[in-house]
This record gives structure tokens, sequence and C-alpha cells, in this order.
């Protein structure tokens, strides 16, 4: 009788609130949506915040999405007036929608206000986290916070679970990187005919040069990373460089690379990065997403970062860990060599390049650690995406039943 019920129940209508806040939410969003109607029972109808690619899999977006996608505190501050309205206008249409779950998407600025007065004013509804905020690098107590008001954390890198579990935090479950859904396709891209429009002579060394895609972010690393390319083409003959770039950052980077001892190949789009990436023989990057891009392509590198000097002491007290770069936290040994503020230096830069471009010691290390990553990043069913949406519908069937 149990067992008849239970099915009746699962195809029923589901109602699904998904919020996102910023452009990689949404493609996340996007991706959760399609593989929550292959997997559900019965019909589903989705309200909530996103952006075009949620739309296009029928979202009717509250608002533009653009309206909060804000990066960083200052950026935040200087809007903050619109952005409050956006929470409490989110939370009443959430509550209007009576959902069978809320979904918040990373952006834990705007998410995760909208997540903890759901839970006040609601407290039947569940919610479910996509997207683990970085509690295991710095503001820890941020796990313990998110307990009373998450039923569910989806973590996309594998270590995040035990951080949790250590920490405090909600049940988290690790789902799946996006990338690993790229993985076999990425390592399979043949990067011959980039080299060819570009006129690459894959004899000689080809490094990927990586200074950011903010402009915060190039501004501090652009001039080191000149500085690190002019020593290695004395110590490198023949050394060819490819830059990938956003165009957000384009112009600002064409002004700057003008003096390079070697001018490099400027490229844009997905298909050329990730060809360029195969087609490196080593990366200097900023520390971030791209050197889990990097490792994912298979590509030894160098992680380089830094901050302005005023954030420096605070950052000192607030982070927890030794290590800042993705594929190194998920080996859990500091493989990659990550230079980071003082030590982001022209000179340590070209040192440790230049160990990875040779036949090193370095380079075979990190050439294991490469290898290591897919079995790290291997999902135990399925793809990230459809392991999310199965999450997503066992909490919203269990908040149903214990609620008939």
């Amino acid at each position: 009788m149990s067992s008849t019920m239970d099915t009746r129940q699962h195809e029923r209508l589901l109602r699904i609130f998904v919020v996102a806040g910023e452009h990689s939410g949404d493609a996340l969003g996007a991706k959760l949506m399609i593989a929550l109607g292959d997997l559900s029972q019965g019909p589903i109808v989705f309200g909530g915040v996103g952006g075009e690619l949620m739309e296009a899999e029928g979202l009717v977006s509250l608002f533009a999405m653009s309206d909060v996608a804000v990066m960083g505190p200052g950026a935040i501050l200087r809007r903050i007036g619109p952005i409050v309205r956006r929470v409490y206008r989110t939370i009443d249409a959430a509550l209007s929608f009576e959902p069978d779950v809320v979904v918040i998407i990373d952006a834990p600025e705007f998410t995760h206000a909208i997540a903890k007065r759901i839970r006040k004013r609601r407290p039947a509804i569940p919610v479910v986290d996509y997207v683990s905020p970085t509690v295991w690098a710095w503001r820890p107590g941020r796990a313990r916070a998110m307990k009373p008001y998450v039923d569910h954390l989806l973590a996309l890198l594998p270590f995040e679970p035990d951080a949790h579990a250590r920490l405090g935090g909600p049940p988290c479950s690790y789902v799946g990187h996006p990338l690993a859904e790229r993985l076999e396709a990425i390592r399979a891209l043949d990067p011959q005919p980039l080299a060819e429009r570009l006129g690459i002579d894959r004899s000689r060394p080809v490094l990927v040069v990586l200074p950011g895609s903010r402009r915060s972010e190039v501004g501090r690393l652009i001039e080191v990373f000149g500085e690190t390319v002019g020593l290695l083409a004395r110590s490198q003959p023949g050394l060819q460089v490819v830059m990938p770039v956003v165009s957000s950052v384009r112009g600002m980077i064409e002004e700057s690379v003008g003096g390079w001892a070697v001018r490099p190949h400027l490229v844009a789009g997905d298909g050329d990065k990730w060809a360029a990436f195969r087609l490196a023989d080593a990366a200097l990057a900023a520390s971030g997403t791209v050197t889990l891009e990097l490792a994912v392509a298979g590509t030894p590198m160098v992680i380089a970062y830094k901050v302005e000097r005023w954030i420096v002491p605070l950052l000192r007290r607030m982070i927890k860990i030794d290590m800042a770069g993705l594929p190194n936290l998920i080996l859990g040994e500091k493989v990659f060599a990550e230079l980071i503020q003082e030590a982001c230096t022209g000179e340590a830069l070209a040192r440790e390049v230049g160990r990875v471009l040779a036949d090193t010691p370095e380079r075979r290390r990190q050439v294991d650690g490469l290898a290591e990553i897919p079995r790290r990043l291997a999902v135990p069913h399925g793809s990230p995406s459809r392991e999310a949406a199965r999450i997503v519908l066992e909490v919203a069937w269990r908040a149903r039943a214990s609620g008939a």
C-alpha cells in the first residue's frame, strides 16, 4: 500500500523554486532543470530567478539576473538598496509559489539571504544549496551557520563533504563539478588546428598565460606576468606564448602586452581556450576556476595570486588553509607551485615555470597528479547535473511525504 502511495505521490505535479544570482549559477541551473525533467516521474513547474540559459529551459525569471549579479563587497555596497529589494521580492514570490523545494545556486550573498528568511517564515519548505561556499578556505563558521536553513548541500568539489562534516555544516553530498562532464572530450581535443592557425611550432616550448578574467585581477598580475615571460625568453629559446582572453579585459590586455619580450597570441572563445590548454607545455595562471580547467585539460601549471595590500592582514587572519589552488586541494597536497602575494615575483614565477617546461621531477610529479584528478572528480552515479537532480527530487518527495 505504501509503495502505491509513494508512486502516486511522485507522479503529482512538483513545484520547484530555483534561485541563481550569477552567470555560472545560471549554467548550473539550466542543466539541473533539464535533469529534473528527465528524472521526475511527474510534471514539474519552475519558478524563481535565473538568466538566459534557465529561461531557455522554461523559467520565467522574476527579474533580470543582471540586477543582482555583482561581484565583491564594494560592488554590492554600491547597489545594496536595489539588491535588498530584489531579495524581499524573491522571498515573497517563493512563498506565494508554495514550492515543494527551494534550490539556491551559488552567489551566497544573495541566495542565502533569501533562504534564511524563507526558513523563518515557512519552516516546512526544504532548501537545497547547490555549490558550497568556500568554508574550507575562509570563514569556516559559515558551515555551522548554514545548517539551520539548508537541508542539503550539493558540493562541486570532492573534499567538501568531509569539510562540512568536520565544521558542523549541513548534510553534504559530492555531486561532481560540471567540468567532469566534459573531461573525456577535452582531453581528446586535437590542438593542431589552432597551432596551424597561429603559426605555432610544436617543437618549441609553448606557454599559456592566464592573468584573469576581471579587470582588477588582470591589473594586479599582468605586469609581473610580463616580467616572467621576459625572463623565460632568455632561458627558453624559441618560447611561444598563447593567452586566452575574454572580451571584458581584451583591450586592457592588448595595451599591456605590447612591450613583452614575447608577444602573446591572443585567442577568444571556449573552443580556442581549450585547444590552447591542450597545446601548451605548461601554464602560468591566476588562482581560481581556471586552474581546475587546466587540470582537466592535463596541463602542468604554476599558480599565482595577488590581492590589494590593505586586505592582506585581514586575509591572513581569516584564511585557514596553506594552499589555494583547486587542483592542490583536490589532491590534498601541494603538487602545483603556488606563488601568492610577496612570493609572486617575476623571478620566482620564471624559476617555477621553467621547472615544469622541462623534463624535471617537478613536471613528472605534476603529470602524475594530473592523471589522478579525473579519478578524484568522478561521480558515482551518472553526470553531475543528474546526481544533483536526484538529490533535489529526494528532498522534495521526502518533504511532501512528511507533510501528507
